[in-house]
């Protein structure tokens, strides 16, 4: 046999094959409906999901007098709710019925409106649309002669309790962290804002899983294009699975090669309200136990909402630490190899004498020396992270002391060369966001290596070339470095100082909030009332 014969028949068994998946089949009778036959949607739903043992058909005669077959996942449904709420009332009609007077025309009625105990019936009569109910939990009943089915929702799947975050400590704040299940997130949420402003959203995405995925806004403060446009990217990612909100994320920014993110990522309920009410979006996936929010500018990334659960000084300070340890996990060791490779001069003659000291057994270059080490450091934070927690942060305090003191006895590495990258990492750890730490983490290695180049001035190239992508970048429009560019004098009071609140009368003007009012009149009032006396106060003293 020829190779493009061989070829032709190998497509044509492929083909046959796929028209015998149970999805394919499912497509092509997508507009098949309920034709009143029982037997023939019996054999049909067999034909779909017959080979899966939790698949139950359970035959029921209604009254006595009507056929019918309920089909649900064995795995998926409340057992109890099935058998107290729909089986019992159907085998056992209720006293103040006529049976003899019911007919095929108007059992549904009957049995929606009078029998079966359940908040939740719905009609359908679509073959496709009946078999997706069955698949995300629900029950499906047919009976025989009557053209629409009923479905109920009764969904029971075992669910995480609701712990604290695991991923962002709390010091001063809620201690709830969103779990796996949709509605309870979306429970979470209108918890903190009982308001019916309060807007959810949901479609189904993925062609094989049909993941549920909602949008939360805050109507009458959120911008309306920019609702728009979420929905318009959600609608527009035709993909096989979401099973994390991370999979949105890849589709939903605009520039897929960037190191820094577009968009933030949070298990806070707490955090999700307030980004909300400040005009930005939430998007929840359903298995999810993470809510992405968008748009957001890079001052997010050293915030935390217990910035604004402390009084503003406390909050101020240490945003102030958080700011320093981004800095000092970016640019340190950058610095430290132009200082020790090019510039010896800008250090104080004793202290450049005692690190050349410090490396006179080292074989490699400061630049060598230092990539080597930060490696080391990955290589052992990734499998901390991997292992249990029983033994991951035993190994990673003796891993550290291990490797470092080992390293510097054989001289691989100078001693202050271990205190910089430890220095460094620590700086990481402080940055409150996952995300964002990742990016800097990154970012180091291209910087040390220009230091090892060009020195200082590489750095100072390099650092001109991060800012300038930095300014470059938009999330869903927003300018990435907002407020600070483009300047806003009133979004300013939160970017580095954290002014008191009635300092900060309205909402950031970057996200075009439909109002932009966030204090009462009364507060208003008495900002202005102490800023007056404060005023009288100083002119007094001069």
């Amino acid at each position: 046999m020829s190779g493009w014969m061989w070829k032709k028949k190998n497509k044509k068994e492929n083909r046959q094959k796929l028209n015998n998946v149970p999805h394919v089949k499912l497509n092509n009778a997508s507009e098949q409906t309920l034709d009143g036959s029982l037997e023939k949607t019996s054999a049909f739903m067999s034909n779909i999901l017959g080979e899966n043992e939790d698949f139950i058909t359970r035959k029921v005669t209604i009254f006595g007098k009507f056929p019918a077959v309920i089909f649900y996942i064995n795995n998926m449904v409340d057992q109890s709710v099935i058998n107290n709420d729909l089986i019992k009332p159907l085998l056992f009609p209720p006293d103040h019925l006529e049976i003899n007077k019911i007919q095929h025309s108007n059992i549904v009625d009957i049995l929606s409106e009078e029998v079966i105990y359940h908040s939740g019936i719905k009609l359908e009569s679509n073959l496709k649309k009946l078999i997706e109910k069955i698949l995300v939990g629900e029950t499906v009943i047919v009976i025989d002669g009557v053209y629409e089915a009923i479905h109920l929702a009764t969904r029971s799947i075992d669910k995480r309790a609701i712990t604290q975050p695991e991923t962002e400590q709390v010091i001063i704040g809620p201690r709830e962290g969103f779990i796996e299940r949709l509605d309870t997130n979306i429970g979470l949420i209108r918890y903190r804002l009982p308001t019916s402003d309060l807007c959810v959203k949901t479609m189904k995405i993925g062609r094989l899983t049909k993941s549920k995925v909602a949008i939360c806004y805050m109507k009458g403060i959120v911008e309306p294009s920019l609702v728009n446009e979420v929905e318009k990217r959600l609608s527009e990612i035709d993909v096989d699975a979401i099973l994390d909100v991370g999979y949105l994320e890849q589709f939903l920014e605009n520039y897929q090669f960037s190191p820094f993110p577009q968009t933030i990522l949070t298990e806070r309920p707490d955090s999700v309200v307030g980004n909300i009410i400040e005009g930005r979006v939430a998007v929840l996936v359903d298995g999810s136990p993470f809510v992405l929010m968008v748009p957001v500018v890079f001052n997010q990334f050293y915030q935390t909402t217990e910035d604004y659960s402390t009084r503003f000084l406390l909050a101020s300070f240490t945003r102030l630490v958080r700011i320093l340890a981004l800095v000092f996990s970016l640019i340190f060791p950058a610095l430290y190899v132009s200082f020790i490779s090019f510039n010896p001069e800008l250090l104080p003659t004793e202290f450049a004498v005692a690190v050349a000291g410090g490396r006179a057994g080292v074989p490699f270059p400061a630049v060598v020396e230092v990539l080597m080490m930060e490696v080391a450091m990955e290589v052992l934070r990734e499998a901390t992270v991997r292992l249990p927690k029983q033994i991951g942060g035993a190994l990673s305090i003796v891993g550290v002391l291990v490797i470092g003191q080992a390293a510097v006895d054989a001289g691989l590495s100078s001693p202050i060369t271990v205190v910089v990258i430890a220095i460094t990492t620590i700086g990481s750890f402080a940055t409150p966001v996952y995300n964002a730490s990742f990016a800097l983490r990154m970012l180091r290695f291209p910087l040390a290596i220009l230091a090892g180049i060009f020195g200082l001035y590489g750095v100072v190239v390099g650092i001109i070339i991060i800012f300038n992508h930095m300014l470059s970048l938009k999330s869903f429009g927003v300018p990435y470095m907002s407020p600070v560019s483009p300047g806003n004098s009133h979004g300013m009071k939160d970017v580095v100082i954290r002014f008191p609140f009635r300092w900060m009368p309205r909402r950031p003007e970057f996200l075009h909030p439909s109002n932009n009012k966030r204090l009462g009149k009364n507060e208003e009032i008495i900002s202005a009332k102490a800023n007056n006396k404060s005023n009288e106060t100083k002119e007094t003293k001069k």
